[in-house]
């Protein structure tokens, strides 16, 4: 909420055309904004959080670390014992150590469907797992991508999204000083008080993060549900890119680099005679990836895509995605088969990709999460203060709104308006309920003389 309690500038030097389009865009921008509200903290929060991921999981495997070298066994011997104390699982990948002396991990598909992560250490030994579900960047991430109500949750977010850049566009046109200057607009004047000090605050701190915000959020909505749908249908039916999508969308993807349950699949034939694990994580290592690093045997299922085929397949899935890459061997020979990285994808997927990583703060280290971080909480701060203006300007006992209607006049209004709905379907939806409400209240208080 940028300038949501502004009151329009009729000083008799703006005609009264400015003035009803000021009016209107104010109103639009003070029930986004109060829409958006509760949907701003919570994501703010948890958006915070799944930030700092790698720090969170390294912080929750801290007993699995610096374990020692002596009696290191193979990849395949830790892989047996990691089968032996759990029957009936199905081995899914097989995840490199961080460091040399740490645990590796190994992943399993349980005859329930669900996923079981064990470690076990260099000398073979299991030392614990957990359904990865439970982790806490996981928790976050359903929190964050579905407010945990499902397909329900994940459209709220998408929709609270699209209306937080409607807040953002039309506060930006309030921002805008009528007359110019720079004091109040690009920073607060401290000498002031009460609610033209928040007012300064508001307008000044809005603007500066302003940019930040739309980039965060247009960032995010490839893998919501209905735009990321559509996105989708676009990538594919119109011929744009080819080749796989490499991040899930709506409820089963939560976040672009979140782990998705994946359905067992059993392979379509016997793959045939392979070499073992041990030698698929050697040439894995020897490629100098990225952590996490996966080694995934053949039909592996994926968690972006279908299953890995009649190969092994060594692959980066960090969340910086500019970084990541995939090496596919023979099973039999070892021979590498085929390799991919960001290179070589598509100039959309590319910048998609980007986007998710500056989204989860690790396109360039600690100084993306920081100003991730920074971005979120002046989001929060800006929105508690149009929240405290418009508390100190409403008078005592009324709700304090805008004292004109939602309404659509004005050619390059409507225009914006059309673009927006069309680029972000359910924001259009939601314009078209909203505008039909507005006008069936105004018509049955005509209708009896109320106006």
């Amino acid at each position: 909420m940028i300038n949501s309690m502004r009151s329009p500038p009729l000083d008799g030097t703006t005609n009264s055309r400015a003035s009803a389009a000021y009016k209107m865009i104010w109103c639009w921008h003070f029930y986004a904004g109060l829409f958006v509200l509760p949907f701003i903290l919570i994501l703010s929060v948890t958006g915070s959080i799944y930030l700092f991921k790698p720090q969170i999981e390294r912080w929750e495997e801290r007993g699995y670390l610096s374990l020692g070298t002596r009696g290191t066994v193979s990849a395949d011997q830790q892989l047996a014992a990691v089968l032996t104390a759990s029957p009936g699982a199905r081995f899914e990948y097989y995840r490199l150590p961080r460091k040399v002396g740490d645990a590796a991990m190994v992943q399993l598909g349980l005859p329930d469907g669900s996923k079981r992560q064990v470690f076990v250490s260099p000398q073979g030994k299991v030392l614990g797992s957990w359904n990865p579900e439970t982790r806490i960047a996981d928790t976050v991430a359903r929190i964050h991508g579905t407010l945990l109500l499902g397909k329900w949750g994940d459209w709220l977010v998408e929709l609270a999204a699209s209306w937080t850049i409607v807040m953002i566009l039309t506060g930006l046109y309030l921002w805008w000083p009528r007359p110019l200057r720079f004091a109040g607009t690009l920073w607060p004047r401290l000498s002031l008080r009460g609610r033209p000090l928040l007012k300064d605050l508001h307008r000044a701190a809005g603007f500066w993060i302003a940019g930040l915000v739309l980039v965060m959020l247009a960032s995010g909505l490839p893998w919501a549900g209905a735009w990321g749908s559509a996105f989708k249908w676009a990538r594919a039916e119109l011929g744009l890119v080819n080749g796989p999508q490499d991040w899930k969308i709506g409820v089963d993807g939560g976040h672009a680099g979140h782990h998705g349950a994946v359905p067992m699949v059993t392979p379509a034939s016997d793959p045939g005679p392979s070499l073992p694990l041990a030698t698929f994580v050697a040439k894995a290592d020897a490629e100098h990836m990225p952590f996490p690093v996966l080694v995934l045997p053949p039909h592996a299922p994926q968690r972006f895509g279908p299953p890995t085929g009649d190969v092994w397949t060594a692959k980066s899935e960090t969340q910086n995605r500019t970084l990541g890459r995939q090496v596919t061997y023979d099973p039999a020979t070892g021979v590498e088969i085929g390799r991919r990285g960001f290179s070589d994808q598509h100039i959309i997927d590319r910048i998609v990709n980007t986007g998710v990583a500056w989204h989860e703060g690790q396109l360039f280290g600690l100084a993306n999460q920081l100003i991730g971080l920074a971005t979120a909480i002046a989001l929060i701060a800006v929105s508690i203060l149009g929240v405290l203006m418009w508390l100190k300007r409403r008078p005592a006992g009324t709700f304090g709104a805008p004292d004109v209607s939602i309404r659509v006049s004005g050619k390059w209004f409507f225009a914006g308006l059309v673009v927006l709905g069309l680029m972000m379907p359910l924001f259009g939806l939601s314009v078209i309920i909203v505008c039909l409400a507005d006008w069936s209240y105004r018509f049955g208080c005509s209708s009896i003389g109320i106006r």
